[in-house]
């Protein structure tokens, strides 16, 4: 990677498909210089950008609920900085499943996939982030409780409320920090996570989620957003 030390710098964690592809893509296309990462085996998507984009993306590999490759990433970036860390990785669930019918294994490996795992990602690579930078973390609008009239979604409904959850007590832990955060909700999209039929292609999502990020620069402390930049309710 043969980044221009003038130029802002993404962390983006879960980069490999979808919203996390087209989001590098539209930051790089942005003049940024963006650090992405991909399973080991599925980074086929990112590594054909990080070749079109001609050294504005690099690739790293981590499974984000493996601690000793958290750690392993955490070690080789250890002397970088970054204005922008965004996690992006998450699991879903059938949504037409009841809590009732959702089994033990998938709830946990909701639970720690979409709350626990990114939080821990934060916790590490937080003193990568700058000063006055921005941390943020992919949500949804199904997290919100205040919104939720209609049910659907139980299991990932919960570990989404669970990581807004999660990342309001890390904000008031880092309540002095000149830090922006961010939970993000990106809309319905056509991602294998969004299927077929829903509203926004990944690009058009991934343009206003780049926007909602960097507008956030230099406004301290947690707001949970949309890719609009409109407030959701908690």
């Amino acid at each position: 990677m043969t980044s221009n030390p003038a130029s802002p710098r993404l962390l983006l964690i879960g980069a490999s498909r979808g919203l996390g592809l087209a989001i590098a893509k539209e930051v790089c296309s942005r003049g940024w210089d963006v650090v992405g990462t991909c399973r080991v085996g599925r980074c086929e998507g990112l590594e054909t950008l990080a070749n079109d984009t001609h050294g504005r993306l690099r690739t790293e590999t981590l499974d984000i609920n493996d601690p000793h490759e958290m750690e392993a990433l955490r070690s080789r970036l250890s002397d970088e900085r970054f204005d922008i860390l965004f996690v992006n990785a998450g699991a879903i669930d059938d949504p037409d499943r009841s809590i009732s019918e959702v089994k033990l294994e998938d709830f946990v490996h909701l639970m720690v996939t979409n709350a626990f795992s990114p939080m821990r990602v934060i916790e590490s690579l937080q003193s990568l982030v700058e000063k006055a930078g921005t941390i943020g973390v992919m949500s949804s609008e199904l997290a919100s409780i205040a919104d939720n009239e209609f049910g659907s979604w139980e299991a990932f409904r919960a570990s989404k409320a669970a990581l807004n959850t999660l990342m309001r007590s890390y904000a008031a832990r880092q309540r002095e920090s000149q830090r922006s955060l961010v939970l993000m909700a990106p809309g319905w999209v056509r991602t294998d996570t969004g299927g077929p039929e829903a509203d926004l292609s990944a690009e058009e999502s991934a343009a206003g989620v780049v926007d909602v990020l960097i507008a956030r620069a230099g406004t301290r402390g947690l707001a949970f957003l949309d890719y609009r930049g409109r407030v959701i309710r908690w």
